[in-house]
This record gives C-alpha cells, sequence and structure tokens, in this order.
C-alpha cells in the first residue's frame, strides 16, 4: 500500500488533535485562573502531554507523507516556531497563572491553525 493512501487519514487524526489540545489547553487555563484544582492534576497532565505527543507525531508523519522541509516551506517554519512561543507561553500560564501569558498562548494556538489553513507564514494577515 503506498504511503500517500494514509494521508487523509493522518491528516484528519492531526486536525481532531489540534483541536482537542487547544480545547484542553482553553479549559485547562480558565480553570487555573479561576483558582480550580483539576488542571493540574496527574491525569489531566497526563491526558494534555499524550493529546500533544500524538499532534506532534501525526505532523511529523504529515511532513514525511508530504516531504516538506520547515527551511524551503516557510509556513511550517513559522509555525514551528510559533509552536515553541505557544509551549513557553502555556507553560507560563498553566504554572504561574498569568492571565497575558493565557492569551497570548490563544492567539499563537489562533495563528498556528491560520498558518496552517493558508500554507501561508503570515496565515490571516496574508490578506492584510
Amino acid at each position: 500500500m503506498p504511503l500517500a493512501e494514509f494521508y487523509p487519514h493522518v491528516k484528519s487524526m492531526h486536525i481532531a488533535l489540534a483541536v482537542a489540545s487547544g480545547t484542553l489547553f482553553v479549559a485547562r487555563g480558565a480553570a487555573v485562573l479561576t483558582s480550580q484544582a483539576w488542571p493540574l492534576a496527574k491525569t489531566v497532565r497526563l491526558t494534555s502531554v499524550a493529546i500533544d505527543t500524538l499532534l506532534l507525531a501525526a505532523g511529523v508523519m504529515l511532513w514525511f507523507l508530504l516531504s516538506l522541509q520547515p527551511l524551503r516551506d516557510a509556513w511550517l517554519g513559522s509555525k514551528l516556531l510559533l509552536l515553541l512561543l505557544y509551549i513557553a507561553l502555556g507553560t507560563v500560564a498553566l504554572k504561574r497563572r498569568r492571565a497575558w501569558a493565557y492569551g497570548a498562548a490563544i492567539a499563537c494556538f489562533l495563528f498556528m491553525v491560520s498558518i496552517a489553513l493558508a500554507h501561508h507564514p503570515l496565515g490571516v494577515l496574508k490578506a492584510v
């Protein structure tokens, strides 16, 4: 079976995991900012790590299936840089209870989505 046949399944999985990851982060961040304890419970943290690990694995599989290169395909490079920023901001938001980091992490996530949809490093800003 040619690897290209897996593309639609891997893409669907990547999208579903991105939605799950973003939704869980928004819920956890909002709960942390309202001083709830559940977002820092071990099972919730492990669930988040599992989703994010699968999301990254699906992304790597898409790189391979599409023969993408972050330096050649600028939109992918931009998305990867934003991913690092998103992780850092998300960590600050959840561990330090910083609302500014929570908002900035959500903005990073949404901008990564726009880059993925546009396949352009400026995402939604491309049209501006």
